[in-house]
């Protein structure tokens, strides 16, 4: 098990234990969860596409006017000093989560409560992956179930999800929603126009005679994990389209999938209710599990598998 006492983080200039960062009641983040963040992972200890992740970062940064003081290649140089410091706090077989969340900072009404403070929130922090990965290691056996919730996606004319922000409080409802329709179901957000647009901190896709269609990037937060799938897609032999998709077409596919950079990809086998293809994972999803893992070095199944018998 991880020695999470011994796990540590950057927070506004120092490296301190992680169990003593702390967030004033003041600041934007709580007040008006007005914070950007970011989640990279590793594969065996070494951050993946973590450029893709600091230029997203860096981009929400500019569409939410937040300037947080510091620039790309200082919070890539400060990762990498954190992550390499919470190592020997880590089994081998242990990835984490490289966390970064940024805010402008306490509110300036309550400057004068909080002197010396007025200035951006900037953490980075390396969370172990054992529940991330856990959490859906029986899925690839049997697949998720997806349902759409009464909670739609926010418009891109009202705020924009390709920022990628702590506002969620959308995502949280479509959660509990989803889960009394029935536990463990997975939520699929609809756009204004009946559209298919993203899971809650995921993409989704589907998978029709070997091309992947998934939304147009309109009104979804536009996924690193999404990107690369595309490039899998290309080396696989494989079609990839953005499309307007309706409940209709998943029900029609053969296959569906979410994504994510904690546990990648995952199979979906039903949609609300009924069964997607044969009502199991099926070979493409396998086949991009399957390319993703080699390119990695790191069998992505296995590892989820792993954390659930042995960590949780």
């Amino acid at each position: 098990m991880p020695q999470y006492d011994k796990l540590v983080a950057y927070h506004n200039g120092q490296i301190i234990p992680l169990s003593e960062v702390r967030l004033s009641i003041f600041d934007n983040a709580i007040m008006l969860g007005d914070m950007i963040y970011e989640m990279t992972r590793t594969f065996a200890h070494q951050p993946f596409l973590l450029d893709h992740h600091l230029e997203r970062l860096e981009t929400s940064l500019k569409m939410t006017y937040m300037d947080c003081g510091l620039t790309m290649k200082e919070i890539e140089r400060l990762t990498l000093q954190v992550l390499e410091a919470n190592l020997p706090a880590l089994e081998d077989d242990v990835d984490v989560f490289i966390r970064h969340d940024i805010s402008r900072g306490p509110q300036k009404f309550y400057g004068k409560m909080l002197p010396g403070q007025m200035h951006p929130t900037v953490m980075i922090a390396c969370i172990p992956l054992i529940e991330y990965l856990a959490r859906v290691a029986e899925a690839f056996d049997t697949g998720l179930h997806a349902v759409v919730p009464n909670q739609q996606a926010i418009p891109a004319r009202f705020l924009d999800p390709k920022a990628k922000t702590r506002t969620r409080l959308h995502y949280q409802m479509a959660n509990l929603q989803a889960e009394r329709l029935e536990h463990n179901s997975w939520a699929i957000l609809i756009d204004e126009h009946g559209f298919l647009a993203e899971g809650t901190s995921s993409n989704f896709a589907i998978i029709k005679d070997e091309v992947i269609y998934t939304p147009h990037g309109r009104n979804i937060l536009r996924g690193v994990s999404r990107d690369y799938i595309k490039e899998l897609a290309a080396d696989l032999g494989l079609g990839y389209v953005e499309a307007n998709i309706e409940p209709y077409d998943v029900l029609e596919a053969d296959e569906a999938f979410f994504s994510a950079s904690s546990y990648c990809l995952v199979p979906v086998s039903r949609f609300e209710f009924r069964p997607i293809g044969e009502g199991k994972p099926g070979p493409v999803v396998k086949r991009l599990l399957g390319e993703w893992s080699s390119r990695v070095g790191v069998d992505i199944v296995a590892q989820c598998k792993a954390m659930a018998n042995k960590y949780v």
